[in-house]
């Protein structure tokens, strides 16, 4: 059987609602997926009930971005939900800081001329987890670019005119706060991180020893080639290959549930390796402690 630990619903920057995007796993004939919405656990619930109704397992998770200048660096934690941990406050200030910056990318576009309100960027995104993509598709619709691809690459993307810098907090930071709060913190994309491929097993052996509990090898937009050395890396270092397609909807209309652009197998095997790791994590307190 197969599994799909990377989705994202219309809570933070999908298209479909949590229930939708179970849905389209049971119809993709896995066994497992995970719901992993940017900075908020607010669609688990209602993926949960459907997940039951359906008969899928569904695994409580969540994506946050972490403070790396060599990159983007994106951090998906599983076994993590609503409960009250430190994990979960530190989500509501991110989540305010997100606020804060759209608010600061949309009088970046006035200022340019791009006549784009907050009320339509709600409408566009649903309300909440409003983010990039939501920003990406508006300036399609103003005729302003052609493609949300190339709204990131003139607009949106870091060093361009629209980007804004959000908080964050370090890898090392978001490790131990998920490990406290009893969840296990997985790499997402993993070359993302750097533009130089060769350094990055150095970073992930690092993250490794402060307690990542595994990479996101089979991972949507990776070729066969990639996918098997981010494996091949995974045994080396006794760390977990995970993988998911990040399925976002019409915002990554190349990636669908389960399959990614056709050829993504996630073993369920992975969730089990996951599953079998948190029965023994460590109690363990934050940094700074």
């Amino acid at each position: 059987m197969m599994i799909d630990l990377h989705t994202h619903s219309r809570i933070s920057d999908g298209s479909e609602s949590p229930a939708r995007v179970v849905e389209l796993a049971k119809e993709a004939g896995l066994s497992a997926v995970a719901l992993t919405d940017h900075d908020r656990f607010d669609g688990l619930n209602e993926a949960r009930s459907r997940a039951s109704e359906l008969d899928i397992e569904l695994v409580p998770g969540v994506e946050v971005s972490c403070h790396w200048s060599v990159g983007t660096m994106h951090m998906l934690v599983y076994f993590v939900d609503q409960r009250s941990t430190p994990i979960a406050e530190t989500l509501v200030e991110m989540q305010m800081a997100r606020e804060e910056r759209n608010r600061k990318i949309i009088a970046l576009m006035n200022d340019a001329g791009i006549d784009i309100t907050y009320q339509e960027l709600a409408e566009e995104g649903g309300g909440s987890g409003l983010g990039k993509p939501h920003f990406a598709r508006l300036l399609v619709k103003k005729g302003v670019v052609s493609s949300l691809q190339e709204a990131f690459d003139v607009y949106l993307e870091k060093g361009k005119p629209f980007y804004v810098h959000k908080i964050t907090y370090e890898p090392e930071e978001m490790i131990d706060l998920a490990l406290a709060a009893g969840g296990l913190p997985v790499l997402a994309h993993p070359y993302s991180v750097a533009g130089d491929e060769s350094m990055i097993p150095t970073y992930i052996a690092g993250w490794a020893e402060r307690g990542l509990a595994g990479i996101e090898a089979y991972y949507g937009r990776y070729d066969q080639e990639r996918r098997a050395k981010l494996a091949s890396l995974a045994r080396s270092l006794d760390i977990v290959a995970t993988g998911g397609s990040d399925f976002h909807g019409i915002y990554k209309p190349d990636l669908q549930v389960g399959i990614g652009r056709g050829d993504l197998r996630v073993p369920d095997e992975a969730l089990a390796e996951l599953k079998e790791r948190a029965k023994h994590l460590p109690v363990r307190g934050l940094a700074g402690e």
